[in-house]
């Protein structure tokens, strides 16, 4: 197996089915933890020294962060229901719990933080859904922490892109500090498949092959992005989701398209697959 391929584990006594962390990621920012709970179990946390988002990718959950009660979060059935996931900021430092009112699947999204940002729910009106690429590169985009949005380094997007098509796609890398053309972010992607018994392949490769791999996605899978390039396709009948978490020295999404393949970005070649 890869070992930019995470899998997920029998729940723990937390509930935790997977924990990437830098020290296990051998890199230094992006933090991913997945937790499934039943309804009435509650997991704790507090993350030290970094900040948190918290995404309830599937179910109810009410959720505090040290004296703040922000209630009910979440509601959405699958993460594969056209509606937007409930999402919880949390500074570092600060104690978090969680009480699924049902079955619940939450992922824990991190990255190094300091003070000056309050914990605060993120509405589900600020994740419009938007739709990027055309034909069969067709994907459909939500923001849950965009750049926009106050946070010290984390970013985290969510896509599903539906059977036989293409995510992202073309090819592109964010693993160097270009001012004002690429910035350096690690990325971990949380893969679902529906039907569960379907799969995605992902590449991840770099300019001079150093790093050279395609990765069999199944269901629950998490791939590791510390370098290059990453496109993503979708078998035939099983639409993709995923969940990317992002972080770096710079909290800006600036990417480098792999030049063999920015040509279908040109207007004569978007015109042909429209």
């Amino acid at each position: 197996m890869s070992h930019l391929k995470v899998k997920s584990a029998p729940c723990d006594e937390f509930g935790v089915v997977i924990d990437i962390t830098p020290e296990s990621a051998g890199w230094k920012h992006v933090g991913f933890r997945m937790v499934k709970l039943l309804a009435g179990q509650t997991y704790r946390g507090r993350e030290a020294s970094r900040e948190a988002c918290l995404v309830v990718l599937s179910g109810d959950a009410h959720i505090t962060v040290r004296e703040t009660d922000f209630g009910r979060v979440g509601g959405r059935k699958t993460v594969f229901e056209d509606v937007a996931p409930g999402a919880v900021y949390v500074p570092p430092d600060e104690p978090y719990r969680v009480v699924a009112e049902s079955a619940v699947e939450l992922a824990v999204c991190t990255a190094p933080g300091s003070a000056g940002f309050s914990a605060r729910t993120i509405s589900q009106d600020e994740m419009v859904r938007q739709v990027r690429g055309t034909g069969t590169n067709t994907r459909y985009v939500r923001n849950i922490l965009p750049e926009d949005q106050p946070a010290f380094s984390l970013l985290v997007v969510e896509v599903v892109t539906p059977g036989g098509h293409w995510s992202s796609y073309p090819p592109h890398k964010h693993d160097s500090a270009r001012p004002g053309d690429e910035t350096a972010l690690e990325e971990t992607y949380y893969h679902r498949i529906n039907p569960r018994q379907g799969f995605a392949c992902q590449r991840v490769y770099t300019d001079d092959r150093r790093l050279d791999e395609m990765i069999l996605v199944e269901d629950e899978d998490v791939v590791m992005v510390p370098e290059g390039y990453h496109p993503v396709s979708a078998a035939h009948g099983y639409d993709l989701y995923y969940l990317n978490v992002m972080a770096g020295p710079t909290r800006a999404w600036l990417f480098h398209n792999d030049r063999d393949h920015a040509w279908m970005l040109s207007d004569s070649a978007q015109s042909a697959v429209r």
